[in-house]
């Protein structure tokens, strides 16, 4: 399985963006498929993830600013992030598991900086 994450940039704070993630090499739907972030100095850290059931769960620190969703059949998971903070600056990883296994992509980074 390989994951090819997109939409990362330079956006100010308060701004929005949309990161997408295609899983590719699986003919089944993925039990979960989420987005992890690592800030420079800091540990890698659950932002937000999603089940192919729809049930969701996310970080404390972007609840009620971020929302997953995700296109099972495709095999695609998005993250809109609104009202982004300079603390949202991190490199974004997307991250799925299915059948025993985790698979991460490359990482997108994403900056929030006036």
């Amino acid at each position: 399985v390989q994951l090819q994450a997109s939409g990362g940039g330079l956006v100010q704070p308060g701004g929005s963006l949309r990161l997408s993630c295609a899983a590719s090499g699986a003919s089944w739907s993925l039990a979960l498929m989420g987005w992890y972030r690592q800030a420079p100095g800091k540990q890698r850290e659950l932002v937000a993830a999603i089940i192919s059931g729809g049930t969701t769960t996310y970080g404390d620190s972007v609840k009620g600013r971020f929302t997953i969703s995700r296109d099972v059949a495709k095999n695609t998971v998005y993250l809109q992030m609104n009202t982004l903070k300079p603390e949202d600056t991190a490199v974004y990883y997307c991250h799925a598991y299915t059948r025993a296994a985790n698979y991460w992509g490359q990482g997108t980074l994403v900056t929030v900086s006036s």
